[in-house]
């Protein structure tokens, strides 16, 4: 991965109360971010995805966030470590999932998650970020009817958007997709780092998670 330069990789904006700055980084697949560099007061993250549906018939692709909590080997430790529609919380309550949008209508963030960095367990290497169609096979559904696509990273207890990672161009490319590997929050000693994977799967969720170590039921 590619650590970004914050002087060639930020979208500026003015936070409305103090008048400062924002730099909120426009991150590419195959770029890294320290995110404790942008912000070094940084103990818990939110994690917003959006999405747009269009040029659908029937009902509408409905989209979910997922977050595999993974060890030094790159697998869950147990099958809790899948947070998801069916499972909004960690065992100890450190990652959050604040629930399913089922239509992504709106603007904005369509389904949140919260993460408590300074709670996570240390034997938690790196956390990874999942977005998938659910039911994608028998609804004959996948990427071609998304649009607007993201995932951001913001400090809650200021507001200040930190990171985003734009997926259009990833599904542009490979529109018959199911689900993507968005990308990976990783722990360096002190810091914190988000690597933009971009990595789409064509056999949805379920592929993804055995390949964590979660048993799937058929």
């Amino acid at each position: 991965m590619t650590e970004v330069n914050i002087t060639t990789s930020a979208q500026v904006s003015h936070d409305a109360a103090s008048g400062k700055e924002i730099k909120s980084f426009q991150l590419k697949r195959g770029e890294q971010v320290n995110l404790t560099r942008l912000d070094p007061t940084l103990k818990t993250i939110l994690v917003g995805v959006g999405w747009d549906v269009i040029g659908f018939d029937g009902e509408a692709p409905d989209l979910d966030a997922s977050i595999f909590l993974l060890d030094k080997t790159g697998k869950t430790r147990m099958d809790e470590d899948f947070i998801f529609y069916n499972n909004l919380k960690s065992v100890n309550g450190e990652v959050e999932h604040r629930g399913d949008n089922r239509t992504g209508a709106g603007d904005g963030d369509d389904e949140i998650m919260l993460i408590d960095l300074m709670a996570l367990p240390y034997d938690i290497a790196s956390l990874s970020f999942v977005i998938s169609i659910y039911d994608a096979g028998v609804r004959e559904h996948n990427f071609k009817s998304v649009r607007n696509c993201f995932l951001r990273i913001s400090n809650p207890e200021t507001g200040i958007e930190l990171m985003r990672f734009n997926l259009d161009k990833e599904f542009e490319e490979n529109h018959k997709a199911t689900a993507v590997t968005v990308g990976t929050l990783m722990r360096e000693g002190p810091n914190w780092f988000f690597d933009g994977v971009g990595l789409l799967e064509d056999g949805g969720l379920p592929k993804i998670a055995t390949d964590y170590g979660i048993i799937v039921a058929q």
